[in-house]
């Protein structure tokens, strides 16, 4: 499904994009936080961003960019959210989008800008400023990587990968870079995610996607519960690839969407098996209910509780903490319709605790990634959260943030 061999390109695997990421002495510890990508040709853009009411300067700069529905690029720095920082930081954010612009040849109204870092604190735009100049001067189509390692915060690495489909005859690339590991909550998280694309899409037909898309992807994963300021995922679309634009819904905008789709999940999984100290990634299956909705909450119930993420943590099969998330959700259920199974064997049904062979047990809980099935028995739909665990290293790195 995704090229190994092409993922290191991320977003230039897609024709006509350049990336750098170079350091500006943003971040404490001194590693790449000016992060940049660039499309000579005007792209077609969409973005989702964070539903918190305390929305960071550079999600509502950026939102205006979205509207006017084309951009050229992308400016991103890590080691400060420029959240929770007003006028001051809104002018900022402003100046940015102007920096890149100069240095690129195009309009500020056609940049999207993201910061991620330490929230209340004011950008160092003179450092970002000699950051800009210095990642615009490095654009090449070897940059992804850079760029992706410039925007990680506490993540243990870059997100990254990268998709070819065939669309009217044409071959479509699709690359991206993403950042996120901690305050990990819908919606969405606290991340950072820029999607290239040679696709030729209209913006209305991109935004419809990728509205859609994140609802399945990156808005069901869950690390800590925790809501960020500056989360955004934004798709640009240059056209490069020369198929017939998608302006509705038809069978090449299927494919579109189905490539897009995996794109995004694979970061979400990705992100949320990253998650601070995580030493387990947890996929939460939820089948047998009324609506989607019925199913996600549950889900996300069990995904955000401390005792079942500790549980894991300690390989401990303590189902009774799973059902007690799945019983306070709020969502009506039947205990005795209802069946949990960790790693495939089943350890609570018909209302009580199942027999099983807890050797068996004890070993799939020692794998890192591990499946979590809970069956409602009470409809036809279902849901996927992705998480992962609490270790101690969780309470470590967040006692100690700094970037």
């Amino acid at each position: 499904m995704f090229s190994e061999k092409s993922a290191a390109a991320g977003v230039t695997f897609p024709q006509g994009f350049k990336a750098a990421g170079v350091k500006a002495g943003i971040k404490k510890s001194g590693n790449l936080d000016v992060a940049m990508i660039y499309t000579e040709k005007a792209a077609s853009i969409a973005g989702v961003f964070t539903t918190n009411a305390v929305a960071a300067a550079p999600v509502l700069v950026s939102r205006e960019t979205v509207k006017n529905g084309v951009a050229h690029a992308v400016v991103a720095n890590a080691g400060c959210a420029n959240a929770c920082t007003g006028e001051v930081g809104m002018a900022n954010a402003r100046k940015m989008a102007e920096l890149a612009a100069k240095e690129v040849g195009c309009a500020a109204n056609e940049v999207i800008v993201g910061s991620t870092g330490i929230i209340g604190v004011n950008l160092p735009m003179d450092k970002l400023e000699a950051g800009i100049k210095a990642a615009a001067s490095e654009l090449s189509t070897e940059g992804s990587r850079n760029a992706g390692n410039a925007i990680i915060t506490t993540d243990t690495y870059s997100k990254t990968c990268t998709l070819e489909v065939e669309i009217g005859g044409k071959a479509v690339r699709f690359g991206a870079i993403a950042k996120g590991s901690g305050m990990i909550q819908p919606n969405m998280a606290t991340m950072l995610c820029y999607i290239t694309t040679d696709a030729a899409i209209t913006s209305k037909m991109l935004q419809t996607a990728l509205s859609d898309i994140v609802e399945v992807s990156f808005n069901m994963i869950s690390v800590d519960g925790d809501m960020s300021t500056n989360d955004t995922v934004a798709v640009l679309a240059n056209g490069l690839a020369g198929n017939a634009e998608i302006t509705e819904k038809n069978a090449d905008y299927e494919v579109f969407y189905n490539a897009l789709l995996k794109v995004c999940q694979e970061l979400a999984k990705r992100i949320a098996a990253d998650g601070e100290g995580a030493t387990k990634f947890l996929t939460i299956n939820v089948n047998g209910t009324k609506s989607f909705a019925d199913a996600k909450t549950i889900a996300m119930s069990v995904a955000k509780s401390p005792l079942v993420k500790t549980a894991f943590f300690g390989e401990d099969p303590n189902w009774g903490r799973v059902i007690c998330a799945v019983g306070y959700a709020g969502i009506p259920m039947v205990p005795e319709k209802t069946v949990i199974k960790f790693g495939g064997i089943t350890v609570y049904a018909n209302g009580l605790g199942a027999e099983f062979d807890e050797e068996a047990l004890r070993k799939a809980m020692a794998e890192h990634d591990i499946v979590i099935d809970i069956e409602m028995g009470l409809g036809k739909e279902s849901a996927t959260v992705w998480s992962c665990d609490f270790s101690y290293e969780y309470v470590k790195i967040n006692g100690e943030y700094h970037t």
